[in-house]
């Protein structure tokens, strides 16, 4: 399967940000430059020997399969004469992210950062300037991009500490731990709950979770499913994999129960690694803004494939997406448990055998 790797990524706030380097009148660097939560995309060869920061897992492996270096743990501090910073949209993680890359910078380094105008630009630059006193700025592709070399005396040393920990693993309103910037991080959504209403005590064996995000589904079949031998968490996003462990062992402290358990930063599309009696998910329908109903089908198909002829799909999805058919091409039977609140919850049983 590779659904994934052929959605079409939105990469304008990064062609912004390589027009101010390439037109913006900058110096160039003398030193390494860090590209944080850049995409694969167009003109990536301006940038030959830099180096990549990418938790999101899709495009983490699509980044390598277009040549480029990405890392697998953050640069150490002060190593970086240059950090390329893709701002996220959810505000606490923005100003976390800019004071994280100030600790990445050399002295004398060079911080730019991007942001599209529907995802926040003018909170991403007021935040930015208060945070160290800008160079220069301009917009593009309808983006926005600003720069700085942020010496000591430019940066406000309160912000930056208070910032340094804004997306920090807490628990939240809800009792879970999670973090900003991961898919409804302050609440348990309502399709995730209409999920968990629907999911019977007596579902046993061998389990999965399809897009786990910080891990509300797991721990839920950890609680009430006597029955469960082994779980198995599949997430692109590494961000959500440390909050997912907290609630998981969280979960089995209460319940005193051990069992094998995995926690996977993995591209749902590209396959699953194992077998399963039971598979749950509520899978994701957007990248970026937009509607992509590929990426619930290619959930669909990776169940598919790794469930046992006697496995069981539990699904939530908003009403209007079009998963039925694929259903029914891959299981025998497809039942609706429930249709509420804009969402409904399906079970798939009985696969086909090609």
């Amino acid at each position: 399967m590779s659904e994934s790797r052929a959605l079409t990524v939105d990469d304008t706030a990064q062609q912004a940000l390589f027009h101010a380097l390439t037109r913006g009148g900058l110096a160039p660097v003398n030193g390494p430059t860090l590209v944080w939560r850049g995409v694969p995309g167009r003109g990536l060869e301006i940038g030959r020997d830099w180096q990549w920061l990418q938790s999101f897992k899709p495009h983490a492996d699509a980044l390598i399969a277009q040549g480029r270096s990405v890392l697998e743990v953050e640069p150490e501090a002060g190593s970086q004469a240059q950090v390329l910073l893709l701002a996220p949209r959810q505000r606490d993680e923005a100003r976390a992210a800019m004071a994280r890359a100030l600790d990445w910078l050399a002295p004398g380094g060079r911080l730019l950062v991007a942001a599209t105008n529907n995802e926040g630009a003018r909170s991403v630059m007021t935040d930015l300037q208060a945070l160290c006193r800008l160079d220069g700025e301009l917009s593009k592709h309808k983006c926005r991009v600003a720069w700085a070399v942020p010496d000591e005396a430019r940066v406000d040393a309160g912000l930056r500490a208070a910032w340094a920990g804004m997306d920090e693993v807490r628990k939240g309103p809800a009792g879970y731990f999670t973090r900003p910037g991961l898919f409804a991080w302050d609440r348990v959504d309502a399709a995730s709950s209409l999920l968990l209403s629907q999911l019977p005590a007596v579902l046993a064996g061998r389990m999965a979770d399809l897009g786990a995000g910080y891990g509300l589904l797991a721990a839920h079949l950890l609680r009430h499913c006597p029955g469960l031998k082994s779980l198995d968490l599949y997430e692109a996003e590494a961000r959500a994999l440390p909050a997912a462990q907290l609630n998981l062992r969280q979960a089995a402290t209460e319940t005193g129960r051990e069992v094998p358990i995995r926690l996977l930063w993995s591209d749902v599309s590209q396959g699953l690694d194992g077998r399963y009696e039971v598979v749950v998910s509520n899978p994701p329908f957007h990248l970026g803004r937009a509607d992509v109903p590929a990426l619930g089908q290619a959930f669909i198909q990776a169940a598919a494939e790794a469930l046992v002829p006697s496995g069981q799909l539990y699904l939530v999805a908003n009403r209007h997406l079009p998963y039925e058919d694929l259903l029914r091409r891959r299981f025998d039977e497809v039942r609706t448990l429930v249709d509420a609140q804009g969402f409904k919850v399906i079970r798939a049983t009985a696969l086909r055998t090609r």
